[in-house]
């Protein structure tokens, strides 16, 4: 699996309702969902975000609630991967069970800048940033749940009858 895009950089402990405000949670509208993504936090987010697009984030991101509307928002906005230095558990999986491709690479986040061109090689596990040059490990994402991510989510994986 692999990812190119501009990064759009967040500091620690951004949570679910930063996310995603819980204002807008009376619909499961993906779209209406990626156009208030990180509103609270950063206004001018859903005008810059292009598809393809990398999130870089500190410790404890997606903390707070259990909330899938969070990652399904970040997905739909464009962004194709988020790099932290660690997630919420349960955002984590949450994540994962939708289809949005995450990262835990501490280096790379201190590393990259607001706006850097990042290049991951998830099967690899090495993060590249093209405008600095500098290069980072960390952890291959194993086969099932590239499968997962590939395939839209874990409930798209199952009804294509790639997970059993």
């Amino acid at each position: 699996m692999k990812f190119i895009g501009k990064s759009i950089k967040y500091g620690d402990n951004v949570d679910t309702d930063v996310i995603i405000p819980a204002r807008y949670l009376n619909t499961i509208d993906k779209k209406e969902l990626a156009s208030h993504c990180m509103e609270d936090i950063d206004k001018t987010f859903v005008t810059r975000v292009q598809a393809g697009d990398i999130m870089v984030a500190g410790n404890n991101f997606g903390c707070g609630s259990s909330r899938e509307h969070a990652p399904i928002a970040i997905k739909e906005s464009g962004i194709s991967l988020v790099i932290a230095k660690s997630f919420a558990r349960i955002f984590y999986r949450n994540s994962i069970n939708i289809g949005l491709a995450i990262v835990e690479c501490s280096e790379a986040v201190d590393g990259i800048k607001e706006g850097d061109e990042i290049e991951a090689d998830l099967d690899a596990g090495v993060i590249y940033n093209r405008t600095t040059g500098a290069q980072y490990k960390t952890q291959p994402f194993p086969a099932f749940i590239q499968k997962i991510i590939e395939n839209g989510g874990l409930v798209s994986s199952i009804k294509a009858g790639v997970i059993k």
